[in-house]
C-alpha cells in the first residue's frame, strides 16, 4: 500500500479540472475522505467525491462548473459552506477546510476558516482523514498525518484525535464507527470502543432520520451481526432497539431452558443476508421474534411458550417504526406481514396439505416467495441432518405452492361472484346475507370443496342462499 501510485487515483479528466479550477483562484485542493480509502481498499469505483480547498468551497466549486463542458448547476448550501455538482456519474461535494468547535447539547458545530491540517483533524476516523494533492507542484502526493494507510493495512477504526471527545463532539460518529466495521470487516480500536460504550447516552441529541440511514447500511451489510453485536456491547442498540435487547438471555425453570431469541435472530438475519439485498425482508428478519419478549410464558406440563408471539410482533413493528420515523407505507405493511405469517411455513412444512397451502398463499399474496426466503433463513440448528431436513421440508412447500398455484390460483384472489351478482340474483339490498355468501363461497374455494371458478361458485351459492332461505329472483 506504501508504494501505491496515487496519481492513478486521480487520473480522471475531472479531477485535472478541479486542479486547473485551483490554480486559477490561487487555492490549493486536495480531494479526502472515503473516496481515497476505497481507492487505497480496492473498493471500485467512488460515486461520491469529496473535495476540501484552502479557500472558498463555494467558489471554486463553480469555477469547476464553468470549465466543464456541460456546464453543470451548482447547489450551495451557505449554512455550511458547501457546494455539490454532479458529472457524469459522480457527485462533487466542495468545501473549505475549516476548524470546528462544538455545544453540548448539538452535533453542529461552530465553524471557522483552517488549514488541511485543521480539516484533518475533524475527520471522524484516521481511514477517512487520507487526502490526496490536486496541485501542480505535489500532484498525487498523499497526507496522512494520522497514519490512516497503517490503520488500513491492520483493518482498525480508530479515531484522529481523542475517541472521547470526537464522540462527545458529534455522536453520530459512534454509528458510523460501527457501520464502517460492518461494512469493511475492520475492528474497532481499544480506546476508540470503550468511548462509545462510555457516550451511548449523548445518541440522543441525534435525529432518529439520521440514525436510521446508519442503521440501514448496517443492515445492509454483508454480515450485518458484526454491527448488531457492537451496538449491543456499546449499549446503544438499547438505545435504539430496545425490543431487540428484551429478546436477550436465556431463562431455566425446572431444567427447562428457551433458546436466546437476540442470538437466534442475529443468526437468521445473516442467514437471510446471503440471499437477499432486500432491505425489508432483511428488516423483517431482524423483527420476526420481537413478540417472543411480552408473550413468553413458563407452563410446569409444557415447558416455554411463545403463544400469539407472531401477532404480537407484527403490531409492536408499527409502533417501533413509527418511534423510528421508518416509512409507514407499504415497506412497514410488509414487514408487518412477514412477521404475522413467520411460523406459518413452518408448521405447514410437517403437514403439506392442499388446503393449507391455498390459505398461506391467500394471506401472502405476492409476498409468497419473500415469507419462504425468512423461513428459510430462520432454520438455525447446528444438527446436520436436522438442518438437512427442515430444508428439504421447505422445498416441498415450495413445489406444493406452484402446483396449487399453477391449479387453483388463489394468489392475489378475486371472489369469482360479486357482491352486486349475489344482490341481482337473490334481489336483495345490502344486507349482511352478502357478506355471508362472499365468505362462505372463499372459504369453499380455499378448503378444495369447489374449484376457483365462476360456474362452480355460482352453484355453490344457490345452495348457500336456499340455506339462508334466500330466494332466487326469477
Amino acid at each position: 500500500m506504501q508504494n501505491q501510485n496515487y496519481k492513478e487515483a486521480i487520473s480522471e479528466d475531472i479531477f485535472s479540472i478541479i486542479a486547473k479550477a485551483s490554480e486559477i483562484l490561487e487555492v490549493k485542493s486536495y480531494v479526502i475522505g472515503g473516496f481515497v480509502r476505497d481507492f487505497i481498499l480496492q473498493r471500485g469505483t467512488a460515486k461520491d467525491i469529496d473535495v476540501v480547498t484552502i479557500g472558498n468551497g463555494i467558489a471554486l466549486a463553480k469555477k469547476v462548473a464553468s470549465l466543464l463542458p456541460n456546464k453543470p448547476k451548482v447547489q450551495v448550501f451557505k449554512t455550511y459552506g458547501t457546494a455539490m455538482l454532479r458529472y457524469k456519474d459522480i457527485e462533487l461535494e466542495f468545501v473549505g477546510a475549516r476548524k470546528e468547535s462544538y455545544a453540548e447539547d448539538s452535533r453542529n458545530p461552530e465553524v471557522t476558516e483552517g488549514t488541511l491540517e485543521d480539516d484533518q483533524n475533524r475527520r471522524d476516523f484516521t481511514i477517512n482523514a487520507l487526502a490526496i494533492s490536486l496541485n501542480n507542484d505535489d500532484y498525487g502526493t498523499l497526507l496522512d498525518p494520522f497514519n490512516g494507510i497503517k490503520d488500513l493495512a491492520n483493518k482498525i477504526i480508530k479515531t484522529p484525535l481523542n475517541p472521547d471527545i470526537t464522540y462527545s463532539d458529534d455522536p453520530l460518529r459512534m454509528m458510523r464507527a460501527i457501520r464502517f466495521a460492518t461494512q469493511l470487516n475492520f475492528e474497532i480500536e481499544e480506546h476508540s470502543l470503550k468511548a462509545i460504550a462510555k457516550n451511548a447516552p449523548r445518541l440522543a441529541i441525534i435525529t432518529k432520520e439520521r440514525i436510521i440511514v446508519e442503521l440501514n447500511k448496517i443492515i445492509d451489510a454483508k454480515k450485518p451481526s458484526i454491527g448488531f453485536l457492537l451496538l449491543e456491547k456499546t449499549n446503544l442498540l438499547e438505545m435504539i432497539l430496545p425490543e431487540l435487547i428484551a429478546l436477550k438471555g436465556v431463562e431455566e425453570v425446572e431444567g427447562q431452558k428457551h433458546k436466546d431469541n437476540f442470538y437466534h435472530t442475529l443468526e437468521v438475519l445473516d442467514n437471510i443476508s446471503r440471499t437477499t439485498e432486500d432491505t425489508w425482508l432483511r428488516w423483517a428478519a431482524l423483527l420476526h421474534d420481537i413478540g417472543k419478549a411480552p408473550t413468553k410464558r413458563f407452563h410446569k406440563k409444557i415447558g416455554w411458550t411463545f403463544h400469539a408471539h407472531e401477532f404480537v410482533g407484527s403490531k409492536m413493528v408499527y409502533k417501533l417504526f413509527k418511534r423510528l420515523k421508518l416509512p409507514l407505507n407499504t415497506k412497514m405493511k410488509f414487514v408487518q406481514k412477514l412477521v404475522m405469517l413467520s411460523s406459518r411455513p413452518i408448521v405447514l412444512a410437517t403437514d403439506v396439505t392442499d388446503a393449507a397451502v391455498r390459505r398461506l398463499v391467500f394471506d401472502a399474496g405476492d409476498d409468497i416467495d419473500a415469507l419462504m426466503t425468512l423461513c428459510e433463513a430462520d432454520i438455525t440448528t447446528k444438527n446436520p441432518k436436522k438442518f438437512e431436513r427442515y430444508h428439504k421440508n421447505f422445498e416441498d412447500v415450495r413445489e406444493k405452492i406452484k402446483e396449487v398455484e399453477e391449479r387453483d390460483h388463489v394468489r392475489n384472489f378475486q371472489p369469482p361472484i360479486s357482491g352486486e351478482e349475489i344482490m341481482k340474483t337473490f334481489n336483495l339490498k345490502p344486507c349482511r346475507e352478502i357478506g355471508q355468501l362472499k365468505e362462505a363461497i372463499k372459504e369453499a374455494i380455499l378448503e378444495g370443496e369447489i374449484p376457483n371458478n365462476h360456474q362452480a361458485s355460482y352453484d355453490f351459492m344457490i345452495r348457500k342462499g336456499e340455506e339462508l332461505e334466500l330466494k332466487v329472483k326469477r
